[in-house]
Formats: structure tokens, C-alpha cells, sequence
């Protein structure tokens, strides 16, 4: 899961990285309405987290601009203001749901889990399954045939979106967009490697090979 964070306070902002991604989402951090605005067009996000005083742009506005668009990405708005105003108008501009800080990031974990579980958003669920390989994506397991597969971090975001996307030819670029940060290199290889080491390890005991090529296209998880 990629997530978009929109926050100005840099001790808050590393607090939230550092803490989702070691649960495997990917975080990309505006600093400022204005960037946060153009990584919400530009790019697809599972969820978004925003703060209302921003610099240049206020999380409202940013907001209704993102819904504007027509994207329906959950949002969750981080604010000190914790007066009802406030939070009606979050919400009518668009937002899912409204924390104040302080916050416990246990709580904001479990509201993203949350709102990630609404029937709207059926590619949340937290069981994937192709064939005999599973993914337990709340606690980060990998099984093949009942055995289990240790995956890096960057190999676990990789296969689970290919398989949240099951039937679907995904380009590299794509897979680097939702995987990897919005500074990535571009030209490396790493989507080309990933995708290498994980069929070292899913293909354990000549099992049959589940990520095909599309050659000039991608890849892809199909159903068997």
C-alpha cells in the first residue's frame, strides 16, 4: 500500500514514515500543500494523510481539490484544532476520517486498516491468494504450498501488488510508481531485480512460476 503524507512538521513527518514503513507501505512526504497537490495528481495513492496548516495550500482546499478531481482515495486529516468546525468542514470537504495531535500511531494504524476494509475498497483485504501461494499482508507472511517465504521488505510491497492487481499486465514503470518513492531512479534496474529474487524464492522445489513476462508490456499474476 502507497501512501501519500502531507505534513510541514519534519519530526511528525519521519515519526509517521518510519513507523508505517516498518508495517511494508510505501511513503512518499509533501512538505507543502502546493507538492502535496501535485503528488496527489500525478500519482495513484491507496490512502492519504494530510495536515490542515500547511504551508502555501490549507489541507482543506487540498482536499477539495483531490476530490475535485475525481479520486476517491481515502483520506485522514492530522490537525492540532480539535474544535467541531473544524472537523465538520474536513469532512464536508471530502476527508474519511479526523485525528487530533497528538496522536497515538497505534490509533492512526488501526483507522488506516479501518477504512481500508470498507467493501468499496475490495483490493484491501488483508488475504491474497493465487494457486498455493498466499500473502498475510497484516502480518507480512508469505506462504508457497504451506511453507513459508522470508521476503525483504521491497520484494513483500512488490508481490503485493502485483497480486492486488491480479489479471492485470502492471508496466515497470507502474510497479516503480507504487513501490518505490517519487525520487527513485527511474533508469535502474531495481524493478527488473525485485522481480528476480522473488521467483528465486516463490519457485522454491521447481514449483510452477507465477509472475510471467509480457514481453514490452510488464508483468503479471494471473488466476491458475
Amino acid at each position: 500500500m502507497k501512501i501519500l503524507l502531507v505534513e510541514d512538521d519534519k519530526s511528525i513527518a519521519q515519526l509517521v514514515r518510519d513507523s508505517l514503513s516498518s508495517d511494508a507501505y510505501t511513503v512518499e512526504v509533501a512538505e507543502d500543500g502546493n507538492e502535496g497537490g501535485f503528488l496527489a495528481r500525478s500519482y495513484d495513492f491507496d490512502f492519504i494523510i494530510l495536515d490542515n496548516s500547511l504551508p502555501k495550500k490549507s489541507g482543506l482546499t487540498l482536499c477539495k481539490e483531490i476530490r475535485a478531481s475525481g479520486k476517491s482515495v481515502p483520506i485522514i486529516f492530522l490537525s492540532v484544532n480539535n474544535d467541531v468546525d473544524t472537523k465538520v468542514a474536513a469532512l464536508e470537504s471530502g476527508a474519511d476520517d479526523y485525528m487530533t495531535k497528538p496522536f497515538s500511531m497505534a490509533e492512526l494504524k488501526a483507522r488506516i486498516k479501518a477504512l481500508s476494509r470498507r467493501p468499496k475498497e475490495m483490493k484491501s483485504q488483508d488475504i491474497l491468494r493465487v494457486a498455493d501461494l498466499l500473502i498475510d499482508t497484516s502480518k507480512q507472511i508469505v506462504l508457497r504450498g504451506g511453507e513459508e517465504v522470508v521476503l525483504t521488505r521491497k520484494e513483500f510491497r512488490v508481490l503485493e501488488y502485483l497480486l492486488r492487481n491480479i489479471g492485470t499486465v502492471l508496466s515497470r514503470s507502474t510497479i516503480m510508481e507504487h513501490v518505490w518513492t517519487a525520487d527513485s531512479d527511474p533508469f535502474s534496474n531495481t524493478v527488473e531485480a525485485h522481480i528476480r529474487n522473488l521467483r528465486k524464492k516463490i519457485n522454491i522445489g521447481n514449483k510452477m512460476d507465477l509472475i510471467k513476462n509480457v514481453p514490452g508490456r510488464g508483468y503479471i499474476i494471473d488466476n491458475f
